[in-house]
């Protein structure tokens, strides 16, 4: 039996068919919305789910995480290994708050130990907007496909006023030089303009990447807020 989302694809489905995949996508935001209600202001870092603790990026991804959760943000990954595990570790270590959109695979990807709330999402383009939704500051780190992905898709909205001017940060200069070298390309062939160059910051600088997201706070007055559960709507912190 083919997924839900492949038999979508293959064409024109009947009504009922049709209304039950938007019933079941409403579902899966709701559920979303419900987990993440209560995560304050985050800061969404993207990375590879493929490298593993021995590996620099790890490290590195961790130890940024740690000094952005000091400000008071909310880490918030895909939920799953590797550099999105660093980023949910590295709040961990410093005691702030860490929350994941786990994606539901054939491989099973499961949560990562450092969560302290997450929500598991079968559909890509529902836990991308649940990753935005909450998020005042993106942070790219190695990463695949994915990663890419994410990233673009927020450099899109931004570009298109369809969220605010948040930052997108680019950490790893040697690691993300070509892409920075084919956006270069685009902007050579017009494609897009000086000022979406303005969107990002491409940095090795921890300190440099803090600073950008800090601004973030004085630019948006952001400070956490304390949103009380309603048991009537059986909700949890």
């Amino acid at each position: 039996m083919p997924l839900p989302e492949i038999r979508f694809l293959e064409g024109p489905r009947s009504r009922w068919d049709n209304l039950k995949f938007v019933v079941d996508i409403s579902w899966e935001f709701i559920r979303g919305f419900r987990a993440l209600h209560f995560s304050g202001p985050c800061v969404a870092v993207f990375g590879s789910a493929r490298f593993t603790e021995s590996s620099p990026y790890y490290g590195m991804t961790r130890q940024l995480s740690a000094e952005v959760a000091k400000l008071g943000f909310t880490i918030m990954t895909g939920g799953g290994p590797g550099l999105m595990e660093a980023a949910n570790r590295g709040a961990r270590d410093v005691g702030g708050r860490s929350v994941g959109c786990n994606i539901v695979l054939p491989m099973e990807q499961e949560p990562n130990p450092y969560l302290d709330k997450w929500v598991n999402i079968r559909y890509f383009f529902v836990r991308k907007t649940l990753l935005i939704k909450y998020s005042y500051a993106f942070v790219i780190v190695p990463g695949g496909f994915g990663t890419l992905d994410e990233l673009f898709e927020a450099m899109t909205l931004i570009q298109t006023g369809k969220i605010k001017d948040f930052p997108i940060i680019i950490f790893g200069r040697e690691f993300h030089q070509e892409l920075v070298e084919h956006i270069e390309k685009m902007r050579q062939l017009k494609t897009i303009s000086e000022n979406d160059l303005q969107m990002f910051l491409v940095t090795d600088s921890i300190d440099e990447a803090v600073d950008r997201i800090r601004q973030v706070i004085n630019k948006y007055g952001l400070k956490p807020t304390e949103r009380q559960p309603s048991w009537l709507l059986g909700e949890r912190r």
